[in-house]
């Protein structure tokens, strides 16, 4: 299975950026949704994965 991660960006002026890895297909969207409750979004780009099939999973956050 390939690594997956989300990488944060905090800039200077508070905006946060964070950019999806590793995860193929529309399933990172369920991971924006979580992130996305944290503020306003100014700005989405989907990158090359998320048009790549993907393999089905399920996504777990721990707490």
């Amino acid at each position: 299975m390939q690594s997956q991660e989300i990488e944060i960006t905090i800039h200077p002026d508070g905006q946060v950026e964070y950019r999806i890895k590793g995860v193929k297909g529309a399933a990172c969207e369920d991971i924006s949704a979580l992130l996305e409750q944290l503020g306003r979004v100014d700005h989405e780009e989907r990158t090359g994965e998320y048009y790549e099939r993907g393999e089905e999973g399920e996504i777990h956050i721990g707490g």
